[in-house]
């Protein structure tokens, strides 16, 4: 089995305010994406569509905030708005990608005369010390998954870090 070398989380925190999300891998990299920037860009069929025609600008989300945070398997997270949209599975490797290429994408998304895209100079006067909860959990889950997953599996551990 050829080991993941791809980046991996080591924290998820949620801002006390609830207007953001940090992510932090294990390469060091930490983005603090905005609930706004996250809701407009989820990978979610009603927003994304089936196909680039079917894209949907989501409009009057400028002050959303994300309400819960739920881990799915070992390789996303499913965000709660309260807006109530709860379909998009973030991967770790698209919350990556929205950190690492923020302001493209929200050009691509709302055209070049569109204001800037909400950035972590905004977002990080906001970010609270105390971690919520639900992110804090998941900050534990993911920090232990992400010890098991640079471990050389054997046979007997592959199969229970699969159905963890």
């Amino acid at each position: 089995m050829v080991p993941d070398t791809r980046p991996w989380p080591t924290e998820l925190r949620l801002a006390k305010d609830k207007k953001a999300l940090t992510v932090t891998f294990d390469t060091g990299e930490s983005f603090a994406l905005d609930a706004e920037y996250l809701r407009v860009m989820s990978p979610s069929a009603e927003v994304q569509g089936h196909s680039p025609d079917e894209r949907k600008t989501q409009p009057g989300k400028r002050n959303v905030a994300i309400l819960e945070v739920h881990p799915i398997g070992n390789y996303a997270v499913r965000l709660v708005f309260d807006d109530t949209h709860s379909t998009g599975i973030y991967s770790w490797d698209y919350l990556r990608e929205l950190g690492q290429d923020r302001e493209r994408k929200w050009q691509v998304k709302f055209g070049a005369e569109a204001r800037p895209a909400p950035t972590a100079d905004r977002i990080d006067s906001r970010i609270a010390d105390r971690r919520v909860r639900s992110a804090d959990s998941i900050s534990r889950s993911v920090a232990r998954r992400s010890a098991s997953r640079r471990a050389a599996p054997s046979s007997s551990s592959t199969a229970s870090s699969l159905s963890a």
